[in-house]
């Protein structure tokens, strides 16, 4: 790493581009604080991983998927809320239908990505897939969804005159990708997983192979490298939020890298992240176990309606929101029967009544959804 140099700068006329340098290769980490870093972020991690198994986890993965969709869009300018991800379209207001749009591609894109894992390596075809549905019928439909650019992209400013970064140019890209291809899938050289991940997201950012989604598609690729390796069982870890509430950081240390040779700081700025948002994801796990005993003593006091009370809650542990008529379909039973149920958890104070442009009257499981939406308390 002392001798880490990340690319130069090379001359295409009037404007210059950044090349990086190829990343599959042998690496000497002996930096004793990031070895240091390293050791608790994946601590933390595996304490995660295994208190993940305590937990239902197939019954909650919707949440941290949706979690990593809302926060890395988010980052991108979007103002979808956690509990707005789960709405139906025509329920929210028209300004805010768009951005609901995105978040849902990420969330489909995602879980299209993680069940094709089972069948393709970390790649470019895998890659491509998952931007294809990143993009599709959304802002940024028009550029080429889930193909590699085949023109020149830059980074802030209204041109690229005077734009802030300006990636490689197209003709890099072939030999760029599949140097990363080769890095994700390497087994000549040993790296640990966390800092291989870390730097693949640095490179896929600054190569930017797409004209639009680059860094939707290079966080959603930190989770599929944790997931194919095995680091991670399922995607309960959600590091979008880490960098949406540090976004100045990091798009600061994503930039450091390549003006600065300084990949230190990045790979500091990256296990501090996980080992965070690891120690946030475990408070969540304790939350919910805390709050399903909660629940359960709760419906204990409902008699003949706690067993399609308890029908519901489980619906709602995936989907924290709902309306009378999709009650009555899980449940089975008429609208009437719904309403007085939806009633008597209101009253319990499990459910609450929210605000919604649709033609029903929406409920919300407040209190699950807070579990998600305040990280770190």
């Amino acid at each position: 790493m002392l001798k880490f140099k990340a690319g130069a700068w090379t001359n295409q006329g009037y404007y210059k581009a950044f090349v990086p340098n190829l990343i599959n290769r042998r690496w000497e980490i002996s930096d004793p604080e990031i070895i240091h870093l390293l050791s608790k972020a994946d601590l933390e991690l595996g304490r995660l991983d295994a208190y993940s198994g305590y937990v239902n986890i197939d019954l909650f993965i919707s949440m941290h998927l949706t979690k990593e969709a809302v926060e890395s869009n988010r980052i991108e300018g979007t103002k979808t809320e956690f509990a707005e991800a789960f709405m139906q379209q025509d329920e929210l207001p028209n300004d805010r239908q768009q951005d609901w749009e995105e978040v849902t591609n990420y969330i489909a894109a995602m879980k299209h990505a993680i069940a094709r894992l089972s069948e393709l390596p970390i790649s470019s075809r895998l890659i491509r897939e998952a931007h294809g549905m990143l993009l599709a019928g959304v802002r940024g439909q028009h550029k080429l969804p889930g193909e590699f650019r085949s023109s020149q992209n830059w980074i802030g400013g209204a041109s690229i005159s005077d734009a802030v970064f300006i990636p490689p140019p197209p003709s890099d890209l072939g030999r760029l990708l599949s140097d990363l291809e080769y890095f994700a899938n390497d087994q000549e050289h040993p790296l640990p997983d966390l800092l291989r991940a870390a730097i693949m997201h640095y490179q896929f950012e600054t190569i930017h192979p797409f004209l639009d989604g680059n860094g939707r598609v290079g966080r959603l690729l930190i989770t599929l490298y944790l997931i194919s390796t095995g680091t991670l069982r399922s995607p309960v870890l959600y590091l979008s939020d880490f960098f949406e509430r540090n976004r100045r950081l990091y798009y600061d240390n994503l930039a450091g890298v390549h003006s600065n040779d300084n990949l230190k700081q990045w790979l500091r700025f990256f296990l501090v992240g996980v080992a965070e948002t690891a120690r946030d994801g475990i408070r969540t796990f304790d939350g919910i176990l805390k709050l399903s005993k909660e629940v359960d003593g709760k419906l204990v006091t409902m008699g003949r309606k706690a067993i399609d009370a308890h029908t519901l809650l489980q619906a709602l542990y995936a989907r924290p929101v709902i309306t009378i008529t999709e009650a009555a379909t899980l449940i089975g039973k008429s609208m009437n029967t719904s309403s007085r149920l939806i009633q008597a958890l209101q009253e319990t104070g499990i459910l609450q009544e929210r605000p919604t442009s649709g033609r029903e009257k929406l409920f919300e499981f407040g209190e699950y959804l807070r579990l998600f939406s305040q990280p770190g308390e």
